[in-house]
């Protein structure tokens, strides 16, 4: 069925792979459900769809593409569900429920059914340039780092300045910096699996040295319920927003889901030898399609968009070339959501004058904001008109905690640009049009006032 001699592989290189793929991903299992319960979701059931969206993820792209690129809900979207999509509208939020939200990732999913369907997702994707591609990314994985920090207490709010350093004597942020100490050192040996390590190995610091932490009655449970998530999807009340917003959330969803699952299924692709010598990736459609799909589902499940991991190079480094990789995987996925004390626990507030703090969580999630910032090295900056369009893009993300923000200035900034420095002919038409709609969005309100 997956022609596993035929592509240089065994079944016990495929199972060893699928075990590395999970080891690696695993802690969005932990990760997901504390940054969704700031948009008002039950942990327990982010946890369960978490689980499930990323095993019918696995599933899909095994059985419609046959490749060992596992899915699961992908960091920076889940920020954006929850800070921005969600947030406050005196925050900067769009003011969203998570049920409204959700209906939303299926829109932007099911556009991305469509299109990968009839193969105009590479159009879309080409239009947008590579600055402002990479800086997005970059400016994500700054603010999931900006969360890690404030999770763990190492950057607290002060009026005077906005942010300052916490008080690094305290249990907390001590024992977020171990984490991430641990992290830094189990991934430069290059160990399977460090970041779920480093949680393990925060977990211990916290319960030894922060009184409130206490483990959990019992390891293994009945997993909870799914109802309150299960096809919680507000359609009427989304289409009652205003226009505009709407228009801008659906393409920043969209356009996150396209531009992470095209990025990762080249860089894995590349590193399992999956390309031809022209660089094409086989069933790159079915592929596209197995990740629109599982965005789809993962929605109606209860969680934010899920996508490629590139996570998934450690099984593809083991030997995976197949999707019994991923079966493998999902397997795995699902036996997890036995665990629900343990993430419980693992995920927990620990509440410290009245502020709650998540120290267990917080190394992972800034180790995983380092990681993402990697590809400025890519960008021109010694060309004015990338640099500065890029360079706002990715401070205004977490500067403002909202990576639409950040994707409009960046639009605007970058067909300003082009347009001012007599390169009209260099910016692609879409990139002047959504330039158009951030500035009639941030004018209109002005206006009709």
């Amino acid at each position: 069925m997956f022609d596993i001699a035929a592509r240089g592989s065994t079944v016990t290189r495929e199972i060893i792979g699928g075990v590395s793929t999970f080891m690696a991903l695993s802690y969005i299992i932990f990760v997901n459900p504390v940054i969704l319960s700031a948009a008002g979701m039950l942990a327990p059931q982010v946890m369960l769809a978490t689980c499930l969206g990323a095993a019918v993820g696995c599933v899909l792209m095994a059985l419609l593409a046959n490749y060992p690129i596992a899915q699961a809900p992908a960091m920076g979207h889940n920020a954006y569900f929850a800070f921005t999509v969600c947030g406050a509208v005196t925050a900067g939020g769009l003011g969203l429920t998570w049920q409204q939200a959700l209906a939303a990732v299926v829109i932007s999913g099911s556009l991305f059914v469509v299109l990968s369907v009839f193969g105009f997702r590479s159009a879309i994707l080409n239009s947008i340039p590579d600055a402002l591609k990479k800086s997005i990314a970059a400016g994500i994985g700054l603010l999931i780092a900006l969360i890690g920090l404030e999770y763990g207490g190492i950057i607290v709010a002060q009026p005077a300045t906005l942010v300052t350093l916490g008080t690094l004597t305290h249990p907390v942020p001590l024992c977020a910096l171990g984490g991430l100490v641990i992290i830094m050192v189990l991934t430069a040996w290059r160990v399977r699996g460090a970041i779920l390590l480093g949680i393990v190995a925060t977990a211990g610091l916290a319960l030894a040295f922060i009184p409130e932490v206490h483990a959990p009655t019992g390891v293994f449970s009945h997993p909870p319920s799914l109802r309150p998530t299960l096809f919680k999807l507000d359609f009427a009340g989304l289409f009652h927003r205003n226009w505009l917003d709407l228009a801008s959330l659906i393409f920043v969803l969209f356009f996150l889901d396209v531009f992470d699952s095209v990025g990762t299924l080249v860089g894995v692709a590349q590193r399992g030898g999956f390309l031809t010598p022209d660089g094409k990736l086989p069933r790159a459609e079915r592929a596209l399609l197995a990740d629109a799909g599982a965005t789809v589902i993962g929605a109606c499940l209860g969680t934010s968009t899920v996508s490629s991991y590139i996570e998934s190079t450690a099984g593809v480094s083991d030997g995976a070339r197949t999707g019994l990789a991923n079966l493998v995987t999902a397997a795995l996925l699902v036996l997890s959501i036995f665990f629900t004390p343990l993430a419980g626990m693992i995920g927990g507030a620990v509440v410290v004058k009245g502020q709650p703090f998540y120290p267990i969580i917080a190394p992972a999630l800034i180790a995983v904001g380092s990681m993402m910032v990697l590809v400025v090295r890519d960008i021109a900056w010694d060309d004015p008109a990338e640099a500065l369009p890029a360079f706002l893009t990715m401070t205004i993300i977490p500067f403002s905690f909202s990576i639409s923000d950040g994707i409009a200035f960046g639009f605007i900034a970058y067909a300003a640009a082009k347009l001012l420095t007599g390169r009209p002919g260099r910016c692609p038409p879409l990139v002047y049009l959504f330039a158009a709609l951030f500035v009639l969005r941030y004018a209109l309100p002005a206006l009709v006032k």
